[in-house]
């Protein structure tokens, strides 16, 4: 199992190189890659055992996969294909595929990473694909945007790696476990990291314009895995450490309120998405011992959202108000929408009730109202005007992506199926009619527009500092 770790592993770097020099398979390699995590996921879930390596001692690299990992690469997996597979007649070069190839395998390495210099090698290869796919297209939007995430994200990362330095300098070990006697700054510098690269709390405002800027398939694999490569180590912190399951489990009641408090106000489909992004990464956070279930769900459902979006004529929801989208497209989208509402039958549902129940006494109230914002901002989809038309203008490999993922919703239902209970049915059923219902009352006519002051790049690096210090308190207490 280890050799087979070790290869699957280099497998996306070597795929990614082999593109450039034979561009002629390029979709096919790229292909190969997501088969490939998807099979290793699936191994990992009839592994008795986690698998773990020790490949430099002290020094490094430090990995260990699981069925926490599992669930994770099991996303990547899952998401790339369906991109593939939207991207496959659209003409895109085999650079973009080569890149999106890298970025699929740096995403595989964080999260079998359990050491902090080899996560940072893999966080910082994902940065720099990340920002080549965002700028793909080449316009002075587009570089602006990728700039702007580039340079915020090496900030971030400055921090993380002085914080493992400090670790370093106490334990001699870069092992997630050197946290537990490392200095306050340490643990504060490298969740001060962890928190700009996953989209977390105020720390993620750099994601709303970054995800909602990018190409339709940029964003679908940004919001579905490459944030998660952030919070993965969080999780994987409070699940081996008991002392931060506390501050981890804050931060995920934070960000869930912050993201869905803007999402109810906005009036554009891709940054109601993206603030959607960092709202269920709260809901990940929120309880990290079923953290990665919720993972899964929600990188299908939001890629399968953003794929949708981008099908639809307007990007306002006023005007999508009067102008009917074609039926099927609308029926995606309500199964996409009642999914990541926790509506029976599909994964959602089954996600949100765990992760309710997994919750410590003092978060229900908070993540209550979460969903009812989740159910409120929704409602604007659900109930959006449709007609059959001759023929939607989609991309030729729209339909086999959508399908890849909400049949993964679908099938999902399997991991926690002893959800469906008649108590557990009725109270998600309850939020989402009352979310439907404060819609219709009060949300459909409002026409607030939350300031964006805390988006613009100056005040992006100024939180920084400001998180550092709420770290340093939160730590010492």
């Amino acid at each position: 199992m280890n050799i087979i770790t070790i290869a699957w592993i280099a497998l996306p770097f070597f795929l990614g190189f082999v593109i450039y020099l034979c561009p002629r398979f390029d979709r096919s390699l790229a292909l190969v890659t997501s088969l490939a995590s998807a099979a290793y996921a699936v191994l990992l879930f009839t592994q008795p055992i986690p698998v773990a390596l020790q490949l430099l001692d002290h020094f490094g690299v430090t990995l260990i996969a699981d069925s926490l990992s599992g669930f994770f690469i099991l996303t990547n997996a899952l998401v790339t294909m369906a991109v593939l597979f939207y991207c496959w007649q659209s003409g895109k070069s085999a650079f973009f595929y080569a890149q999106a190839t890298i970025l699929h395998g740096s995403v595989n390495a964080a999260f079998v990473c359990s050491d902090f210099i080899s996560l940072y090698v893999a966080l910082e290869v994902l940065s720099i694909a990340a920002f080549l796919l965002i700028a793909y297209s080449r316009t002075d939007r587009s570089i602006w945007v990728a700039l702007r995430y580039l340079f915020v994200s090496n900030t971030a990362m400055l921090f993380y790696l002085v914080g493992a330095v400090l670790v370093y300098q106490t334990h001699h070990s870069f092992s997630f476990a050197g946290l537990q006697d490392a200095p306050i700054e340490a643990v504060a510098l490298l969740f001060l990291g962890l928190l700009v690269k996953g989209g977390i709390f105020v720390s993620g405002l750099w994601l709303p314009l970054t995800h909602s800027e990018s190409e339709t398939p940029v964003s679908a694999l940004l919001s579905g895995v490459v944030v998660k490569a952030g919070v993965y180590p969080l999780l994987r912190c409070a699940l081996v450490l008991e002392e931060f399951d506390p501050i981890v489990r804050l931060f995920g009641v934070g960000t869930a309120l912050l993201g869905v408090g803007y999402a109810v106000f906005e009036k554009d489909t891709k940054r109601m998405l993206a603030f959607h992004t960092v709202s269920q990464l709260g809901f990940i956070l929120a309880a990290p011992v079923v953290g990665g279930f919720y993972a899964l769900t929600h990188g299908l459902v939001k890629s399968a959202l953003f794929l949708i979006a981008g099908a639809l004529p307007s990007r306002n929801f006023k005007e999508l108000q009067h102008r009917p989208i074609h039926t099927p497209i609308w029926i995606a989208l309500v199964m996409a929408s009642f999914s990541i509402s926790g509506f029976p039958m599909l994964s959602g549902f089954g996600a949100k009730v765990l992760t309710m129940k997994s919750l410590a006494p003092w978060q229900p109230m908070a993540m209550n109202l979460a969903a009812l914002g989740t159910a409120i901002s929704f409602a604007k989809f659900i109930f959006l005007p449709h007609k059959s038309q001759e023929s939607a203008s989609v991309k030729p490999g729209f339909w086999a992506a959508v399908i890849l993922l909400i049949g993964g919703l679908l099938i999902a239902n399997v991991v926690y199926f002893e959800a469906y209970t008649l108590a557990n049915i009725a109270k998600p059923l309850a939020i989402i009619g009352l979310g439907w219902v404060a819609y219709f009352a009060i949300f459909r006519r409002t026409t607030v527009k939350l300031p964006r002051v805390l988006e613009e790049f100056d005040h992006l690096i100024g939180v920084m500092s400001l998180m550092l210090i709420l770290l340093f308190w939160m730590v010492w207490a």
